[in-house]
């Protein structure tokens, strides 16, 4: 029988890993995957897209009063 496929947030942790990102780092990226994927109702990221991080984003900011990063310019 071949191997279980990894989940999204173990794979998320080796990628950080493998990067040599710190531990710490990997588990605040993995904590806020988690809490985008709540926020969309458990929702798979694969099913989720551009207007579903803005919603994200927008939430953070007005109702969490989080400061948003820098802006990524778009190509």
């Amino acid at each position: 029988m071949p191997p279980k496929p990894k989940k999204l947030l173990e794979q998320v942790i080796d990628t950080i890993r493998l990067k040599h990102y710190s531990e710490r780092t990997g588990e605040t990226y993995a904590q806020w995957i988690k809490r985008f994927i709540l926020f969309h109702g458990k929702r798979h990221p694969n099913t989720l897209g551009v207007a579903e991080v803005e919603t994200f984003l927008t939430y953070l900011a007005t109702e969490q009063n989080l400061c948003p990063g820098p802006q990524i310019p778009q190509r």
